[in-house]
């Protein structure tokens, strides 16, 4: 471990208040007095070492968390983070995702998705001074960003001489702080169970972010090494992969006021973001960005009925878009409602008073918020075309052929002068992602998402389309749709790009070949090569102007902060964090409580037969009706509970964190946030931030009664 800096030291040197806060482990000895007050039982010296239980089975997937509960790599995470490996193992014929899968024995594990990764956290060392300690204030931003990441990209190749490793650097607080961390990667990942969609999606996309909530959302997958204990290529030799510790399952639970808290890797908070970022955000680019998804998702389902192949290969795509178009609904509903921005103009004109009234601190902070929020502005000037190019991207032959081409050009350079996702390390991962667009791809989709991005591409003012790309689709004069529509059809019709054997040998191609081809998706990455390059490079300008200028403003808010005895933890950055809280009902308007469970009874009263969001099997309706509660019943609730609410402070990537209560039991899921909840990525409020988990007993009860995984449940530590 590493010595505290004086950043985390001044960021955990205050009184906690409310539930507030995504922890660094390193940061929980220092409120150990808040944490055995709220009902931990074990050391919290205990939590802040990664390689210590609980912390050593809490891993990551690469943007959802799941956890060790057993001895023989067993993982469990939730539903929807393991739906992309489910639908990869489904068909027409054999749709797993409508009637779930449980292999009996290891030897009916299927394998993951391409690209499936198990990531275990072994170690954190602090390198901001080798990062940014001696880079000078005087340098452009485009020579700061390039400084910045050649170190770390020789950090991270020092470190990944360690066969099997995945490194990242990890910046905190607005990039004041640096961090290394290591993480054992593991590539063999085999899908052992999921629920059917009656259990893993009840309630589909209508109680997404709802409460009351009845979402069985777990999966379990294994991990697998080779032989000798390494990472290894998915092979029919591999071994479960046997982790330093696992979580056992509680079939307790948790009770109303019970102390909880979730270990995981949230994705993305924006909480000490500008005024001027919040009103950007909650008026032009949630809306606009909620408006393209659902537009995205209409289009597939047009083109994709429901059943057919290519509406399963879309399903999962449009599970995401579906998830954060509400999201943003959400965000921009509440923001609303709500004063943040007048909060945040308040907090900024405190700020800027309180610097002003020191002459020491006006000499360190003085020109902070006027530097950053120049920058910001800069930031904005091309976002109505960077947004819609950026969804046109999402189609995999426009993206395939982009980046196969970019690569070949990244291939001239030294390994260590790529850019990052084109260097060796990378190549794996490039290599899955060819491959996945073999399970996530057709033709008819494809086009016609691309026509639709491009029509919303063709009422941007004409000083911000970009010629090239007019020209390419002949669209330098006027936009006619039923010529671009032609256009595309006939690059569809004549691409290579569908296939994955052509895809994986372009990896190997030089860049003459590409401008030699025919393909007309390669001629036009070949078309926008020269325009996507001034591009990248403007934004890694920008990106090194802002490298300076926001660790400055959070310098400044840090101090602030500090000197009110206010909570001041880092933004979320898909690191390892810890955040604690009760488990608790909530107000959500006026004359409304909230309790904090739901139950089997609860979920029986939502089921519509033949509906897709609503159906529950036969089998679990009749053990409902019956009251085979087992031994999973609560007295409280006078029945099996089934999700539960508590006052955690989570966001995205917190998805499949085990929820784990005084004793690091595992006691639910983390999978969720309530729809008052959702605008916590940018502001908190502890009478409305409260978090869904589903409850251990659930997941129990359904094995046991329901699906049949009694090789599981034995295979797992259960707790009473």
């Amino acid at each position: 471990m590493r010595k505290l800096t004086a950043i985390t030291l001044l960021a955990s040197s205050f009184m906690v208040q409310a539930d507030e806060g995504m922890w660094q482990p390193n940061q929980l000895p220092q409120i150990k007095q808040q944490l055995k007050a709220k009902g931990l039982e074990i050391a919290p010296e205990k939590i802040s070492s990664l390689t210590e239980f609980p912390m050593n089975a809490v891993i990551s997937l690469g943007g959802c968390t799941a956890s060790f509960v057993s001895p023989k790599g067993l993982v469990v995470t939730n539903h929807h983070c393991a739906y992309g490996s489910i639908q990869y193992n489904s068909s027409a014929d054999n749709n797993l995702i409508d009637k779930g899968f449980l292999a009996k024995d290891f030897s009916k594990e299927l394998p993951g998705a391409p690209g499936s990764r198990i990531y275990v956290t072994e170690s954190l060392v602090d390198v901001t001074d080798k990062v940014v300690g001696k880079l000078s204030d005087e340098l452009s931003g485009e020579a700061r960003f390039k400084a910045i990441e050649k170190t770390n990209k020789a950090l991270v190749s020092e470190c990944e001489k360690d066969e099997g490793y995945r490194c990242e650097i990890y910046s905190y607080y607005g990039g004041a702080e640096y961090f290394l961390i290591k993480q054992l990667a593991i590539r063999d990942v085999r899908l052992v169970y999921a629920p059917p969609a009656s259990i893993g999606k009840f309630g589909g996309d209508t109680d997404n972010w709802m409460w009351p909530r009845h979402t069985g959302d777990w999966s379990f997958y294994r991990a697998y090494v080779n032989k000798d204990g390494q990472p290894a290529d998915f092979h029919k030799d591999n071994v479960p992969y046997e982790p330093k510790s696992h979580l056992k399952v509680s079939a307790k639970g948790v009770d109303k006021g019970d102390f909880v808290m979730v270990t995981g890797y949230p994705g993305r908070t924006n909480r000490y973001r500008t005024a001027q970022e919040v009103e950007n955000q909650f008026t032009w680019v949630y809306p606009t960005a909620k408006q393209y998804r659902e537009d995205f998702i209409e289009t597939i389902k047009q083109v994709a009925p429901e059943g057919s192949e290519a509406r399963i290969k879309y399903e999962s795509s449009i599970a995401g878009l579906a998830n954060y178009a509400k999201n943003y609904g959400s965000m921009v509903e509440s923001y609303q409602k709500g004063d943040m921005l007048a909060r945040k103009k308040t907090l900024e004109a405190e700020l800027n008073a309180w610097v002003n009234a020191s002459d020491e601190r006006k000499a360190e902070y003085g020109q902070a918020i006027d530097e950053l929020n120049e920058l910001i502005e800069k930031s904005k000037q091309h976002q109505a075309r960077d947004l819609v190019m950026a969804y046109m991207a999402r189609t995999s032959m426009l993206s395939t052929a982009k980046r196969l081409y970019r690569l070949a050009h990244e291939k001239q350079k030294p390994d260590a002068d790529r850019d990052p996702g084109y260097q060796e390390r990378d190549m794996t991962r490039f290599t899955e992602a060819m491959k996945r667009v073999s399970r996530r791809y057709h033709p008819d989709v494809d086009q016609a998402v691309l026509l639709h991005f491009i029509k919303e591409y063709s009422k941007l003012p004409k000083s911000e389309r970009v010629a090239v790309f007019d020209r390419y689709f002949g669209m330098e004069k006027a936009f006619n749709e039923e010529a671009v529509k032609a256009k595309i059809a006939a690059m569809y019709d004549n691409t290579k790009l569908g296939n994955e054997e052509k895809r994986l040998a372009l990896m190997d191609a030089k860049v003459e070949d590409f401008k030699n081809s025919f393909d007309p998706f390669l001629m036009f990455a070949v078309a926008m090569y020269d325009y996507d390059s001034k591009q990248r490079e403007a934004d890694k300008a920008l990106k090194g102007e802002l490298q300076q200028a926001r660790p400055q403003y959070m310098r400044a808010i840090l101090a602030y902060n500090k000197s009110l005895n206010k909570p001041v933890y880092a933004d979320a950055n898909s690191s390892l964090r810890v955040t604690y809280g009760t488990v608790k009902g909530y107000s959500p308007k006026d004359g409304m409580m909230a309790t904090p469970f739901t139950t089997l009874e609860g979920l029986r009263a939502k089921y519509i037969e033949g509906d897709a969001e609503f159906n529950v099997s036969a089998k679990q309706l009749k053990a409902i009706d019956n009251k085979q509660y087992g031994r999973y019943f609560n007295e409280t609730v006078d029945s099996v509970p089934v999700n539960f609410l508590s006052t955690v402070d989570t966001t995205g990537g917190n998805s499949g964190s085990p929820t784990l209560n005084g004793k690091a039991e595992l006691v639910g899921l983390l999978f969720d946030g309530v729809y008052e909840s959702i605008i916590g990525d940018w502001d908190y409020d502890p009478s409305l931030n409260r978090s869904i988990h589903a409850d251990s007993r659930y997941m129990l009860w359904v094995m046991e009664y329901v699906d049949g995984a009694d090789n599981l449940i034995k295979e797992m530590d259960i707790v009473e």
